[in-house]
């Protein structure tokens, strides 16, 4: 059995020119400004949204812009759900970033809360997301962070639509240099999941089978991939 070379493929980065915004313009709009005007002590921003609407992409993204204008990764304080080895607040950070946080553990809530006391004594952003608004995090996070993830910018984040997440799978080919047809797509769509960051990665796994076979990508070639795994 041959195995797969995964490592073929690239997976574009999360950034914010590659997000396909559809519904939710207005907040990517918003965290465009946000990251070209870091001099100025931006309020927190929450985004919320079912899962696959885009929120852990546009937190990413926000982390590679801040990290391309310094020059490094240290600008950034980054947790989430899985975070283990949680840092200690940094004060060169100009953002933190807090993912998925109605998830987050009663350690993980403490830190977020002590990063949101730090981030306003050394003018830095906030940007946060959860999957309910923050009036309805009542039952998932402590209340002295709940009010802060609700006191500044709130966006909600909206699932793509069919049509639009056709629009995305195109491009996220086309960005690897594959060419999908109409039969693929709709095999694609149809038969695996729809979050668009798991078909990001199907596609990755695609695109370097296809490369190890020599062969277009074709509805046979993915069954062909899918009984050798």
């Amino acid at each position: 059995m041959r195995q797969l070379a995964l490592d073929i493929g690239l997976h574009p980065v999360p950034t914010l020119d590659n997000f396909f915004a559809g519904p939710n313009t207005e907040a990517l709009d918003h965290l465009r400004r946000a990251t070209g005007n870091m001099l100025r002590l931006p309020v927190p921003t929450y985004l919320w949204g079912e899962e696959a609407s885009g929120k852990t992409h546009l937190l990413k993204a926000v982390r590679v812009a801040i990290q391309e204008q310094m020059g490094s990764p240290v600008g950034v304080g980054w947790l989430d759900a899985d975070t283990v080895d949680i840092p200690i607040y940094d004060e060169r950070w100009r953002v933190v970033l807090l993912d998925d946080t109605h998830l987050y553990t009663p350690e993980q809530q403490q830190t977020a809360f002590n990063w949101f006391i730090n981030a306003q004594t050394y003018h830095c952003w906030v940007l946060a997301s959860g999957r309910l608004p923050p009036a309805d995090l009542k039952s998932k996070v402590r209340e002295d962070l709940r009010t802060r993830l609700g006191w500044g910018h709130i966006f909600q984040l909206h699932v793509l639509s069919e049509a639009e997440r056709r629009t995305v799978l195109r491009q996220e080919a086309g960005a690897r240099g594959i060419v999908l047809t109409e039969d693929v797509v709709d095999f694609m769509l149809t038969r695996f999941s729809r979050d668009l960051g798991s078909l990001s990665q199907f596609l990755d796994h695609l695109d370097g089978y296809s490369l190890v076979e020599k062969r277009a990508i074709t509805i046979p070639l993915i069954k062909s991939m899918l009984s050798s795994t």
